[in-house]
């Protein structure tokens, strides 16, 4: 949802977090995807929705040349406020629970069969409805602590995060994932001191990420490792500033162990002039989702670099599709890439990269394969 941030209004200092997550930018997100409000990975595609007033369509997006490949309507579904999407091996559930005034009493989710996405550009949805179990005043307040954009498939139910306007944190409520109608039941509090408005729960390195942004539109996430079962705000939580400067970041979604994804919607303001595209950005952890996906990367793929030559070599172990190759340097910038179409041998020159660690990247058709290597 496009609005403005009155805070904006007023030449405040920013105040930084210490911890900053190295974040690159990917580029600008297709004009028909304006206001990206979440995002999954599927099928190595990512896929995302615009938020209030927009059609009831999902987009997927190349997650290289940015591209939308695909439009999906839901064909009995209103995008009232569409705020996330998350999936689970089955469905991929569509979260219609903005709610900035604090006064719907029609909040939902939609749940969609994969069998019927990945067949059809359009299909229907069952619908599991919900209120707050604790919402008693349903009366309209702008900028209402009721609002919501978070969501994630977590130990067989649905968490949602609210957007707390008011106090700047955050409540975590549990909804079953079968259609019907639920009173969501709130798992606790956090002080994020922040707007969150988007959520990931990384299955295979057990960390949810939260992301969102401060009054002064600085974008942030928080890391979450290994909640228990239960779920609840206990233990650790790390707050990192993502670095790219103001930005209305809306989506996070994981491809890997250790990748993530991050969207923008645009953002537009007249006194002071802002104007902030809709973008796509990337960062890595140093998460690995076991000893075995260490293992099959080091048999996958063997890099290495004949003494005093310029070119890395490299012998790659997989039968699936190759879409591209990509060198990062340490902080996460991508300094080299080619299509996967283009290549055309298993050397890589190195020429104009100064002394530096980097890592080799391949994009495989079901996973991602990176392994760094040192150039003195």
């Amino acid at each position: 949802m496009i609005f403005k941030l009155d805070i904006l209004y007023f030449f405040v200092p920013v105040v930084f977090l210490n911890a900053q997550v190295n974040t690159t930018v990917l580029g600008n997100l297709p004009d028909d995807v304006p206001e990206s409000s979440g995002l999954i990975f599927y099928n190595d595609r990512l896929i995302t929705h615009n938020d209030s007033g927009n059609l009831p369509q999902l987009y997927e997006i190349d997650p290289l040349s940015l591209n939308v490949l695909r439009i999906v309507t839901i064909n009995n579904a209103v995008n009232v406020d569409w705020e996330d999407i998350t999936q689970d091996d089955t469905f991929i559930y569509i979260g219609d629970f903005g709610n900035n005034t604090g006064n719907r009493q029609d909040l939902s989710i939609y749940r969609v069969p994969k069998s019927e996405y990945d067949q059809n550009n359009s299909v229907n949805a069952e619908r599991i409805n919900f209120s707050y179990e604790d919402q008693s005043d349903f009366s309209s307040n702008q900028n209402s602590d009721w609002d919501a954009e978070a969501m994630v498939n977590f130990n067989d139910q649905l968490l949602l995060f609210t957007k707390q306007w008011q106090t700047e944190g955050t409540v975590a409520y549990s909804i079953p994932k079968t259609p019907g109608t639920y009173s969501a039941k709130n798992l606790g509090f956090y002080d994020v001191s922040g707007l969150v408005t988007g959520a990931t729960y990384n299955k295979l390195s057990y960390v949810l990420m939260l992301v969102g942004y401060s009054s002064q539109l600085q974008p942030f996430v928080v890391r979450l490792d290994g909640p228990d079962t239960n779920f609840s705000f206990n233990g650790s939580a790390e707050k990192q500033s993502l670095g790219i400067g103001f930005a209305q970041v809306e989506g996070i979604t994981y491809s890997d162990s250790n990748t993530y994804y991050v969207s923008s919607e645009r953002f537009q303001n007249t006194t002071p002039a802002i104007n902030l595209a809709s973008q796509l950005f990337t960062f890595k952890t140093n998460d690995s989702s076991s000893q075995e996906e260490t293992d099959k990367v080091e048999n996958n793929l063997i890099i290495y670099r004949p003494f005093g030559s310029n070119e890395l070599q490299y012998d790659l172990n997989s039968n699936a599709p190759l879409y591209g190759r990509a060198i990062f340097d340490i902080t996460g910038k991508r300094v080299r890439y080619i299509n996967g179409t283009l290549i055309e041998n298993n050397s890589i020159d190195l020429s104009g990269l100064g002394s530096a660690v980097y890592y080799l990247t391949f994009y495989l058709q079901g996973e991602t394969i990176s392994k760094p290597f040192i150039l003195e």
